[in-house]
């Protein structure tokens, strides 16, 4: 859901001061972060105007597409050498999203500018930027989709049966977004391409860092946030760009590209992390066994905890790492679930056109509510081999200490740390060979900040034969207490998870968090709220 440019540009302004190191808000045991970043924050988001942010998308857009300005019009066949880091650009397709939305406040001048990095490749070379086809194109369509492709210069691709393999995985991927999992067909170009079909071409993108994309072209007649799209995808996935197989790359590319044309029908103006992680997600569902989206969990949630979940950095993975989230989602409330999500968040008529954290929070209400769902899900974070059917490939959600009790040494004392909105912590407590007896017992106290704040807290205990899951009742004070097994001949350790659920905010202050927002639970200094346990073993 989107309103104004400022909303829509959010995502880029903020994400060219605020970096990961400067956004946690406490290390170990509630050790204060940083103010610095949230002072940088705060100058940035007041000083520029509407025009000074759709110049920061025209410049951003500029340096994405830079590497086009040296290849384009090379005729030898040959890409530029070095296989660029499979993170790059990945969020190319937002790029040209925040360019599109940008289009109205440039100038005339960079305006046309602007065009000619939206253009499509057979538009023709406008502009060194442009990334356009130097030489006529052909093409080939067959079910939902046309395939353009050159066959000379450094874009052409290795031989027409690829381009084959491209219209039959394009086709695959349609079949199983739209028809299987059943998110609406993307908005009709009205024949821009020369027909009905959806668009994609191949193109020489790999000597710059890139995948491929997809960009908004032109608003749906009637509706402001809907818009039609065409995806542009790199012409062979070589292996001397690329880490994957060729065809892994081109599947894992199509699922998350292609979403992102299906979301431009949904609403273009969409949270952009939103964007990303249920982007990154459907790679999951399409090509369950290529698990390229696995190099992003450890900057997501499984391996930083501490990170607000809906956080958009455009200079780093957090947003990809957090398509665990929705696949958590998926495991317990089934796969439609997403599509739920997105419904909610559509801008198409009589949806309620909700932002992220809305939406999801919505969606999840009659499943017990976003706090104590949230708060599985963290907790399972922590043991991830237990909790998903891959986990065992995965990383582990980064502990903030493990505590070892004994007979002699019964009690952790006070521990905890300062949350910032929609972010977790957690705690080990290991039973001892002192404490076999099935009598012990563990009284885990937790101490948040008051409920109105949405402090969450959930007890794991992993024994030698399955688990035990606790969810902590807390009181209006943000208090409350649990007891669970702690013998030793039966239990593992215990995991104690706190959990700041807060999804308020102050929407439209662009901040690169849902809706703009700031985060009114993690105060104008981005400390968080201060949230503490006590663990003692006890006998019964």
């Amino acid at each position: 859901m989107r309103r104004t440019l400022a909303a829509c540009l959010v995502a880029l302004s903020l994400a060219l001061t605020v970096t990961p190191a400067t956004l946690s808000a406490a290390a170990v045991d509630g050790t204060p972060g940083t103010s610095r970043a949230a002072e940088r924050v705060r100058a940035d988001v007041a000083s520029p105007s509407s025009q000074d942010r759709a110049t920061r998308a025209l410049h951003r857009a500029q340096d994405l597409f830079a590497p086009a300005a040296s290849a384009y019009g090379r005729t030898d066949g040959q890409p530029k050498p070095g296989k660029p880091d499979s993170k790059a650009h990945r969020d190319a397709s937002l790029v040209m999203r925040d360019l599109f939305a940008a289009k109205e406040a440039l100038s005339p001048a960079q305006r046309r500018i602007a065009d000619s990095i939206l253009a499509r490749p057979t538009d023709g070379p406008k502009d060194p930027y442009g990334y356009g086809y130097a030489v006529p194109a052909v093409k080939k369509c067959s079910g939902n989709f046309c395939v353009h492709w050159v066959t000379t210069t450094v874009d052409a691709p290795p031989s027409e049966q690829w381009v084959n393999q491209m219209l039959r995985l394009m086709n695959r991927v349609w079949k199983k977004e739209v028809k299987k999992l059943g998110y609406h067909a993307p908005v009709s170009d009205q024949h821009r391409g020369g027909n009905g079909k959806f668009d994609v071409y191949l193109k020489e993108l790999g000597d710059g860092g890139l995948y491929g994309f997809c960009a908004p072209e032109r608003r749906k007649p009637g509706f402001q946030w809907l818009a039609s799209g065409f995806c542009v995808l790199d012409n062979d996935f070589s292996q001397l760009e690329f880490p994957l197989p060729p065809m892994q790359s081109a599947e894992v590319t199509a699922a998350h590209e292609f979403f992102h044309a299906i979301q431009f029908g949904y609403d273009y103006g969409e949270d952009a992390w939103l964007l990303e992680a249920t982007a990154t997600w459907m790679e999951e569902r399409a090509y369950d066994d290529v698990n390229d989206n696995r190099q992003y969990l450890s900057s997501g949630q499984v391996g930083r905890p501490d990170f607000p979940l809906d956080f958009f950095n455009s200079g780093g993975s957090e947003q990809y790492g957090n398509w665990v989230f929705f696949e958590y989602l998926s495991q317990h409330y089934g796969t439609g679930v997403v599509k739920n999500i997105w419904n909610k968040a559509a801008a198409f008529a009589h949806a309620p056109d909700m932002y992220s954290t809305q939406a999801i929070s919505s969606v999840l209400k009659p499943k017990g509510g976003f706090k104590k769902v949230y708060s599985r899900f963290s907790s399972a974070n922590v043991l991830p081999a237990k909790f998903y059917p891959e986990g065992q490939a995965w990383p582990s959600a980064r502990l903030a200490r493990t505590y070892t009790l004994t007979k002699s040494d019964r009690r952790t004392g006070k521990h905890g740390s300062r949350l910032l909105h929609m972010s977790s912590a957690s705690w080990e407590v290991k039973s001892s060979s002192s404490l076999k007896s099935r009598k012990w017992f563990l009284k885990v106290k937790v101490d948040g900040p008051a409920s109105y704040r949405m402090p969450g807290a959930y007890v794991l205990v992993v024994k030698r034969h399955g688990t035990d899951k606790r969810y902590v009742k807390l009181n209006g004070k943000g208090n409350g207490k649990v007891i669970v097994p702690f013998g030793r001949k039966k239990v593992k350790a215990v995991y104690v998870s706190l959990v700041n659920a807060s999804t308020r905010f102050k929407c439209g202050k662009r901040y690169p968090f849902s809706c703009s927002g700031l985060p009114i639970d993690d105060g104008r200094s981005f400390k968080g709220q201060r949230y503490r346990f006590s663990a003692s073993v006890i006998k019964r």
